[in-house]
């Protein structure tokens, strides 16, 4: 009997320091591409072997729409790249994350609520395949205006504003600098030479990669990066300049008080949110970044990205958006 109760004694502390080989969970839901998340997942993994830690995938307003569905019980612990103004909707449900250091962050990233920190700053450009209009005796494109023209029916790719920040952030700047029933009737016109709305802001660089289209309006980040795996695409910027957003890191309340979730989430935002800037994101967040990645376009002008950030705003526009 005593055999027995020392063996149950030994069961129980055994259990209780991790014995059962089960390790504690922290969850991500995130917006990035999969070669970012590839490295996130080794870098942490190599950090915390002792933790199981998950990232999952979804596009920026599905992203949303299933955090705001879940609430508080999900089982996200940390969120990782989503769109401020998604994260501005999603308030209630974030922690305070005011005992971190922000004084590191540009001073106009950091928002007065603290509930979420800087991540990434994502600009658009419009790309192209020189091959693939030489090969058809097509110009290259000057102006929005110009992609309204009819040789270049179905051979356009833009991400869907509906499901892409990156598609919203070429309507957001459209409805600024030509007023919204002006936006509109261009993006009715455009429709008729896109080859696909596509779901992800990495949809049309894909496109242009498989050679089903010849133009595309995407990333900045994601055509360099492809251009730097020696892809030949080439960057433009219309006159109305770089349109662009800024993404969020945030903690689900009530999940900031687990070890787990505060250790990945301190390595995360001290150590790999400055790795991905010198390797995939370099548009500068921090007030010292220095941006070394090669090919990469600089002093580019910025859009006009007034209300990009309003998400009652964001929600009215794209009720109006049909494709």
């Amino acid at each position: 009997m005593k055999k027995f109760i020392g063996c149950m004694m030994l069961l129980g502390i055994c259990l209780l320091s991790g014995c059962s080989g089960k390790k504690e969970q922290v969850v991500f839901y995130l917006s990035s591409e999969d070669f970012r998340i590839e490295h996130f997942q080794n870098r942490v993994n190599e950090q915390f072997p002792d933790y199981q830690i998950i990232f999952n995938y979804l596009p920026t307003g599905n992203l949303a729409a299933k955090l705001a569905a879940e609430g508080a019980k999900t089982e996200c612990d940390i969120i990782g790249e989503l769109d401020t103004a998604y994260l501005e909707g999603l308030l209630d449900n974030l922690a305070d994350l005011s005992s971190y250091d922000d004084s590191v962050f540009l001073d106009s990233l950091v928002p007065a609520h603290h509930k979420y920190l800087p991540m990434t700053k994502s600009s658009g450009c419009i790309f192209y395949s020189e091959e693939f209009l030489a090969a058809r005796n097509l110009p290259v494109p000057a102006s929005y205006d110009d992609l309204l023209k009819p040789e270049y029916k179905g051979l356009i790719s833009m991400p869907n504003p509906k499901s892409s920040s990156t598609g919203f952030f070429f309507l957001r700047n459209l409805i600024n600098t030509r007023g919204e029933d002006a936006a509109f009737a261009y993006f009715d016109k455009l429709s008729e030479n896109i080859l696909q709305f596509t779901s992800s802001g990495s949809g049309p660089v894909n496109a242009l990669v498989q050679g089903e289209a010849g133009i595309g309006l995407g990333m900045t980040f994601q055509v360099v990066t492809t251009i730097n795996q020696g892809v030949p695409l080439n960057i433009l910027f219309f006159e109305e300049g770089s349109p662009y957003s800024v993404y969020g890191l945030a903690l689900i309340k009530g999940k900031e008080t687990r070890k787990a979730v505060q250790d990945v989430f301190e390595f995360f935002l001290t150590k790999v949110v400055y790795e991905d800037k010198d390797l995939f994101m370099p548009e500068q967040i921090f007030k010292v970044q220095p941006n070394t990645i090669p090919n990469y376009p600089q002093n580019v002008l910025a859009a006009d990205m007034t209300g990009i950030e309003n998400l009652a705003e964001k929600q009215r526009v794209l009720e109006k958006w049909k494709y």
